[in-house]
């Protein structure tokens, strides 16, 4: 969990470097579809883009079922239940993002997961999957992020899951980027279609030329790859200036917005020539 109350699980519900006794039961409770004992909702905090004046993304965040933080519903995830609470992240997420319009704006509902997963995704996908097609909401409107602050045990498997989840029609991103332990190496490995930069790389970056010259030098490799950058964390209008000039052109932070219960936050929408 980060500051914003972000809670990622991995898509199976299991931590990184399960057992074979929870693989096991990470497919029974595929097949049986366990229940998690604690009400929940989400939060959604924009992803903003400025130069098309628009809400690119909606972060979805856990919240307590009238808004309260995320803490008290984290204090009862455990082995035997996260994938329920994995399930139920995903389930409540488009529920929210399909009633309250998110893709009638053309944007995305941002979800997430861990990279350490003992995971199936054609099995364990298909409870998104059902739920999408039940909310008519479109799974091209999906992004699933894993956070780089875990290390990454099994490559293979995180490439398994993101050609698994392009096939279906989803997007990926790689959350917290330079603040884990890969850091440019996820790259080499993985190309996921958004980076979202690491706010400790982004805090008072208008007056740091050290932070200026890595987000640049990311900024630069990313839009090599083809890979969109997003920059998080955003407080200052000084903050979104410098990253701006830096070529960057997603942002999300409460400069613009903080995240709203169960609703939709009407962001500041800084001109495209602020900068």
């Amino acid at each position: 969990m980060d500051a914003r109350g972000t809670f990622a699980l991995g898509p199976d519900g299991q931590g990184g470097g399960a057992a074979a006794p929870a693989r096991a039961a990470g497919c029974a409770g595929c097949r049986d579809g366990q229940s998690f004992p604690v009400d929940f909702s989400m939060a959604f905090q924009p992803i903003i883009e400025p130069a098309g004046a628009r809400v690119f993304a909606y972060e979805a965040l856990v919240r307590g079922p009238v808004g309260t933080g995320a803490g008290e519903i984290l204090a009862v995830v455990d082995e035997t239940n996260r994938y329920a609470f994995d399930q139920r992240c995903r389930v409540r997420a488009i529920e929210l993002a399909a009633r309250l319009g998110v893709a009638d704006q053309g944007a995305f509902v941002s979800i997430n997961f861990m990279p350490n997963a003992i995971y199936r995704p054609e099995l364990c996908i298909r409870t998104t999957l059902e739920t999408a097609r039940r909310e008519r909401f479109p799974t091209e409107n999906i992004i699933f992020e894993f956070t780089e602050d875990q290390q990454i045990r099994e490559p293979e498997r995180i490439r398994m899951i993101l050609r698994a989840y392009r096939e279906m029609g989803f997007r990926t991103a790689i959350d917290d980027f330079g603040a884990g332990y890969a850091g440019l190496n996820l790259l080499a490995d993985f190309q996921p279609d958004f980076i979202k930069i690491d706010m400790g790389l982004i805090r008072g970056i208008d007056h740091d030329r050290t932070r200026r010259a890595i987000v640049s030098g990311i900024v630069l490799v990313c839009q090599r790859l083809g890979v969109r950058v997003i920059a998080e964390g955003i407080e200052t209008a000084a903050e979104y200036r410098c990253l701006a000039d830096l070529g960057i052109d997603l942002f999300q932070g409460y400069f613009f917005a903080r995240p709203a219960f169960e609703v939709l936050p009407v962001p500041l929408m800084p001109a495209p020539d602020i900068a």
